[in-house]
């Protein structure tokens, strides 16, 4: 790439850049204005720098025990995805027929029904059986994220030679030890995408949680958040600094994993 074109798309490259980080700077500086300041003037930076959203955002979400409940239905979720979804991805990749032909793209056709085509249905069907509640959500999450991470760990799988099954199975190892001390550590970079993909869907969501969670201190953050918008009037300096802390956690979390999230993308991307 000659040089004439090197500045052109730095520029391009920077004002790209703030555009993208434009949300979380209004998001950020807002959440430090009081109401009448937000309203008054949204771009500029607060004249007074004040906590006070944070306090009273931090009370109105009970976060302490929002959080928790957002970090045991994403991390329960994620992890029953991962094992179940690489369990039949394997199955479905080693065993050659035509039922696991037909399985799979049925999991993958899964992929295009829209969810509000079943909510209904589904939210009428475990209300009866009265699993409208953690474990409830944990076994729709399971069943709507399965058909992506099937596809995904099936993909990989396609790419592992069998040689290494028949190499363990010489060795000892019966189907479930070949899966799980073989075959499963190689598939660690796909696993680690799969992680982040619902990771990602799963604490933000909050269409399920409204239609499935109506016991009270069982809320997530994104079902909480909603508590600040009312009929007649929106709490935004509230909205704006309970988004900041709900963000925090995730930021900390991702640095904390960072290594091991940069580590498992790259290997994905060579592989």
């Amino acid at each position: 790439m000659g040089k004439k074109y090197r500045l052109p798309l730095e520029i391009l490259g920077i004002v790209l850049a703030l555009l993208w980080l434009s949300p979380f700077y209004l998001m950020i500086v807002n959440s430090f204005k009081t109401k009448k300041e937000m309203f008054t003037d949204v771009l500029s930076l607060p004249a007074v720098f004040t906590l006070d959203n944070y306090k009273e955002a931090f009370i109105e979400l009970d976060f302490i025990k929002t959080f928790f409940n957002s970090l045991l239905i994403t991390v329960i979720s994620v992890a029953i995805i991962i094992v179940f979804s690489s369990m039949a991805a394997y199955a479905l990749s080693r065993t050659k027929s035509k039922i696991s032909t037909v399985l799979f793209f049925l999991f993958v056709a899964a992929m295009l029904i829209p969810f509000q085509s079943v909510m209904i249905p589904l939210v009428t069907i475990f209300g009866k059986m009265e699993l409208l509640n953690r474990f409830g959500i944990i076994f729709m999450y399971l069943g709507f994220g399965s058909s992506l991470s099937i596809f995904l760990y099936h993909g990989t799988l396609s790419g592992i030679p069998k040689s290494l099954d028949e190499a363990a199975t010489i060795d000892g190892c019966n189907k479930f030890q070949v899966f799980w001390y073989v075959i499963f550590p190689v598939l660690k970079p796909i696993t680690v995408t799969v992680a982040i993909l619902n990771t990602i869907w799963i604490w933000n969501d909050y269409l399920l949680p409204s239609l499935v969670i109506n016991q009270e201190g069982m809320q997530t953050i994104p079902l909480r958040m909603f508590f600040f918008f009312g009929e007649y009037t929106k709490q935004w300096h509230l909205a704006l600094a309970g988004l900041t802390i709900a963000i925090i956690p995730v930021i900390i979390g991702y640095f904390i994993a960072q290594r091991e999230i940069i580590k498992g993308i790259s290997e994905g991307a060579v592989k």
